[in-house]
This record gives structure tokens, C-alpha cells and sequence, in this order.
């Protein structure tokens, strides 16, 4: 017999012991109950952190120092964020099918996925063309957030309009008047008929729908979830904005928090442009954890100090705060 034929008979001898080995294996764990099987523990881990391309210049600083969303990926990237949302605005129009293509593979070169799309809609109107208007445009950020991998969606009821404008809005605290000769009961209706009509697109997109605490009818705790209670639908769930609770920010946070799907973490270095919010993150943290989410925590900075010392300062404030709730 050659050194070969040694060789294989020597490879089947103990392919052949090992088969027998595993097959008494097999029926020894025939014997073992399963509950004596100590079952796999759920791996705790800390969640993902992304940014808003908002974060970076927030539509207050000189126009000619604003980045584009690429150059906000490469920043986002270089910073040590896992992902990026898109502010549906910054895109200024460029929605072009190689722009959409080219931000998604800016984001894998970089190693940041792109995990949210935030996007701007009003349903409280008494006009039914308006309205139409806005499921008509948020179903075209649908699509645009299908094209780009983005698998969920900042979505707002929308306000009265009845404010002068925003820093008026923000002087009294986000509360407006109703419009003249209508009820809040059929801003509820205006903006549930609206939500309802999308959901058949939101399904198509696989774009699960977060609707905000974001002034308006979404300015409580309580409007969100009248909304999305009403609706009951896994495609229309929510969007946690950390600063947008004036009053009470705790105690509505936890209202919403079994059923946000996305959180946008806002913070306020060098002072806020309308308010400053002293956020106890670690608080916020352990909340999120008690309620099991598991989602990505997406920056928002909302101060004056320049981004470039306050976004890593944030970062560092987040990612220890999450250390915290996971310690």
C-alpha cells in the first residue's frame, strides 16, 4: 500500500469516528429537555448614534459656509458617527437619480449608513387640494428615501398657520390660535385622513413613517399618540424629538417612547437660537432603555457655537450618557 492510500484510509477512519461521535452526540441531546437548555442571554448594546445633516450649519449661518450633504457624510465620518440623517431641505433640489446613487455610495466608502430622512408636510388645512399637496409631496420623499436605503421617515402634522411666523410661534411657546371658524377636532380628522392615505405608500417604499412631537397638533405627547393610536398602523409609528416637550419634557417622553421607532437627541451649546433645554441625557438614556428601543439616537445641535467644537462635544455627551443607562 503506498503512502497515499495510508493517508485516505487513515481520513475515512476518522471521518468515520467522527460521524459516529456526532451521531451519539445527537442522540444523547435527544435525551436533554429543553428547559434544561440555558437559553442565549439578548446581547445589551449601546445604540447606534447618528447626526442630521442640520447639525452643521442649522439654516443660520453665512450661506456661503453651508455644507452640502456630501460634505456632511465626509464630516459625519471623520467625527466617528455611525450614521447620517438627511434633512429633506438641505438637498436644495438636486434629487436626481445619479445625486441619490452617488450619496449612497459617498456613505459606504465612509462606512455611515444613511438611517433617516427628515421631511417636512402640513395636513392642517381646510383645504382639500392643500392637503392633497402634501401626501402628494410626502409620498415623492418616499420615494427619494427608497432610492437612498433610508428605512423610516420624519413625518409632522403640520400646524394652523395662524402665527405670524416662527419666531412668533417660538415666543409663545409653540401654542397658536385655532383658524377662524374650525375646531381642533377637525385639524385631528384633516391630518388622520391625510396619514391614512399614505399608508399604502409607505408600505410600497418599506419607509416606516415617524411622526414627530413638532409643534402644531404633534406639539404633545398626546396629540402624537391620539394620531397614531387612531391610525394603529406598524407603518405610521414615532419620531422622538428630545427638545421639542417645553413642559414636562420627562414625563411626555415616556408617553411616546413604546412607540418611537427613531430618536432625534437635540442639544443647545453657546445658548439656543429661540430656547435652551438642560437635558438630563442620562435620564433620557435609561428611558429609552426601560422601553427596549434599540433604534438609532440622531443628533440634532440647535446652539450658536460653531459646530466645529459643539458637535464633538455633543457626541461625547451622548456616547456617555449611553454608557450610563448600559453600565
Amino acid at each position: 500500500m503506498t503512502n497515499l492510500d495510508s493517508h485516505s484510509l487513515d481520513r475515512r477512519h476518522f471521518a468515520k469516528l467522527g460521524l459516529l461521535s456526532g451521531a451519539a452526540a445527537i442522540g444523547l441531546g435527544a435525551n436533554v429537555r429543553a428547559e434544561e437548555t440555558p437559553a442565549a442571554k439578548p446581547i445589551a448594546r449601546p445604540n447606534p448614534i447618528a447626526i442630521s445633516t442640520y447639525s452643521f450649519w442649522r439654516f443660520r449661518d453665512n450661506p456661503t459656509d453651508r455644507l452640502t450633504i456630501e460634505q456632511c457624510i465626509d464630516e459625519s465620518a471623520r467625527l466617528g458617527f455611525d450614521a447620517v440623517e438627511i434633512l429633506h431641505m438641505q438637498m436644495f433640489e438636486d434629487e436626481s437619480p445619479k445625486r441619490l446613487q452617488e450619496l449612497k455610495r459617498r456613505a459606504l466608502v465612509n462606512g455611515v449608513a444613511l438611517c433617516g430622512f427628515s421631511t417636512h408636510q402640513g395636513f392642517v388645512s381646510p383645504d382639500a387640494e392643500v392637503r392633497q399637496q402634501n401626501i402628494d409631496h410626502t409620498t415623492h420623499c418616499m420615494q427619494l428615501a427608497h432610492e437612498l436605503g433610508i428605512p423610516t421617515m420624519r413625518v409632522n402634522t403640520g400646524r394652523w398657520g395662524t402665527s405670524k411666523d416662527f419666531d412668533e410661534l417660538m415666543a409663545n411657546r409653540g401654542i397658536e390660535p385655532v383658524l377662524p371658524g374650525h375646531t381642533e377636532e377637525e385639524g385631528f380628522k384633516w391630518v388622520i385622513d391625510s396619514f391614512e392615505k399614505l399608508l399604502p405608500a409607505a408600505e410600497k417604499y418599506g419607509v416606516l413613517l415617524g411622526l414627530e412631537n413638532h409643534w402644531g397638533l404633534g406639539r404633545t405627547a398626546d396629540g402624537v399618540m391620539r394620531i397614531v393610536d387612531v391610525i394603529d398602523s406598524p407603518w405610521l409609528q414615532v419620531t422622538m424629538d428630545t427638545g421639542n416637550f417645553l413642559e414636562d419634557p420627562y414625563d411626555q417622553l415616556a408617553v411616546l417612547a413604546p412607540k418611537t421607532v427613531y430618536v432625534q437627541a437635540k442639544t443647545y451649546y453657546g445658548g439656543g437660537v429661540w430656547y435652551s433645554l438642560d437635558l438630563d441625557y442620562p435620564r433620557i438614556m435609561k428611558l429609552l432603555r426601560d422601553h427596549d428601543y434599540r433604534g438609532y439616537i440622531s443628533l440634532e445641535f440647535e446652539g450658536t457655537a460653531p459646530w466645529k467644537e459643539a458637535i464633538p462635544e455633543s457626541l461625547a455627551l451622548l456616547r456617555s450618557s449611553l454608557a450610563s443607562a448600559y453600565a
